[in-house]
């Protein structure tokens, strides 16, 4: 997964998360911001051929040793990454330069929320790595994300977010609930609205100063993470104010928002990093990578207590790709070094060093997640529950917009209600609003998007 301030990260509000741990992506060296490394020990690469990496946060691929495994098996390459810490500088300078035709790197990252902005309007900019590989290596809707209408695929998978529910089964114990992560599972399978149902029962015994998740935001985008129809259609369009996967997604959220359950806590913000240590909410979304991001945040206070099962549809959240762009100068060079970083056996040691998830199904059997990590998490089959969710997940259409629209939704809409009090009808303008802001649409009446019927359920029309 990969998003720099994680809430981009996957979904447009995700920016927060990745740069902790899943790896970003990159910028150029002449960025102002930009932590530029040099993975041959800061040499000048004299006498070889030097290829850029260009990432944003933290990748993985120098902290697992890639690059001087690679270096090492081909004396005349040296490879430099240069890092830029945030995806709202890293893209659109890398955009500026792709349209420009020049002062790209060699080999470009490309963060899931802005591969379909990539693929629509930059294709020609990005050499078909389609050509060079065999397809089938990838999860098929992965590819898909980085493909062109015509066939062109023009960038390679690297790694993906699927979803999972972590819990705190101590607090369960003490709220009565079931512990056991597989009868657990079986609770909320299919449905999001059992998980929100099950946080209606824990809040009856509630241990004190506890709450079931963390955000309405988390629910709702881990939720929407699951569904095939999002903010566009296949074709483009932009539908999210009449998608079934946003409206599921966002009565979800709205019976979290309206209720006691949830801690109101600002995913990535220091106060849910406080939420984690002090153990104030008892589930959260949990994508692979956050795993790390659990382990550091709760602490050693943590360990044992904290359980993993398998979230109530398979689901998504964050990933990223890897791309030659044609401006570069080693571009032969760069397209075999762009198959290696990406190939399973390279990816499944990413996973090993920091859990970010391959987008390959081969590596699978063979990862291997760390002791500390598994013991950690009370020995739940991680690798297993990952996988399966993997595999399942429906391919889900993207648009240019995607980003913004989410963030429009989860920090404007789901926020005013949650922690201003607003009504979920007001929540929903204020997010249609902001919508047409970054739409550039004329402002129109706005239709109430939800009623609220007598059981108190909020409800899309």
């Amino acid at each position: 997964m990969r998003t720099s301030t994680r809430r981009s990260r996957r979904l447009g509000a995700i920016a927060a998360v990745a740069a902790l741990a899943t790896g970003l992506l990159a910028g150029c060296s002449s960025d102002p911001d930009s932590g530029s490394s040099d993975a041959n020990n800061g040499g000048s690469g004299k006498g070889k051929t030097t290829l850029t990496v260009g990432t944003f946060g933290v990748f993985g691929y120098k902290q697992a040793g890639l690059y001087d495994e690679y270096m090492k098996q081909h004396p005349s390459i040296s490879i430099k990454e240069n890092v830029t810490t945030r995806t709202d500088v890293y893209w659109p300078k890398t955009l500026t330069r792709l349209q420009a035709g020049a002062g790209t790197d060699d080999l470009q990252a490309i963060e899931v929320g802005n591969i379909t902005e990539a693929v629509q309007t930059q294709s020609e900019k990005f050499v078909d790595l389609g050509k060079q590989v065999d397809k089938s290596q990838w999860l098929d809707w992965k590819l898909a994300q980085a493909t062109t209408k015509d066939g062109k695929t023009i960038a390679l998978g690297t790694d993906i977010g699927p979803m999972a529910i972590c819990y705190r089964k101590d607090l369960f114990e003490k709220a009565g609930l079931e512990t056991d992560r597989t009868k657990l599972a079986a609770q909320w399978k299919g449905d999001w609205a059992k998980y929100v149902d099950l946080g209606k029962q824990y809040m009856k015994k509630a241990p004190n100063g506890t709450k079931f998740v963390d955000s309405a935001s988390s629910v709702y985008n881990a939720a929407l993470g699951g569904e095939s129809q999002r903010y566009y259609d296949k074709d483009g369009n932009v539908i999210w104010d009449k998608s079934t996967g946003v409206k599921k997604s966002w009565n979800a959220a709205m019976t979290v928002a309206t209720s006691d359950m949830s801690a109101k806590l600002k995913q990535f913000d220091p106060t849910w990093d406080q939420g984690f240590a002090k153990g104030s909410f008892a589930t959260v979304a949990c994508p692979a990578w956050m795993m790390g991001y659990i382990q550091e945040k709760s602490g050693d206070a943590g360990k044992g207590k904290w359980d993993v099962a398998a979230a109530p549809t398979a689901a998504n959240w964050g990933g990223s790709f890897i791309g030659v762009p044609t401006a570069g100068k080693h571009q032969k060079e760069a397209i075999a070094l762009a198959k290696w970083l990406t190939a399973p056996e390279q990816q499944a040691k990413v996973f090993a060093k920091q859990a970010s998830f391959p987008s390959t199904p081969a590596a699978y059997d063979t990862l291997k997640p760390a002791a500390a990590t598994t013991s950690y998490f009370s020995d739940a089959p991680i690798t297993q529950i990952f996988a399966d969710s993997a595999k399942t997940i429906p391919v889900q259409s993207f648009g240019t917009k995607d980003q913004p629209i989410g963030t429009a939704i989860t920090d404007v809409g789901i926020l005013q209600v949650e922690q201003k009090g607003k009504s979920p009808e007001q929540g929903w303008n204020a997010a249609k609003a902001e919508i047409k802001d970054v739409l550039g649409i004329p402002g129109v009446p706005v239709r109430a998007p939800h009623r609220r019927d007598r059981k108190g359920q909020n409800r899309m029309m």
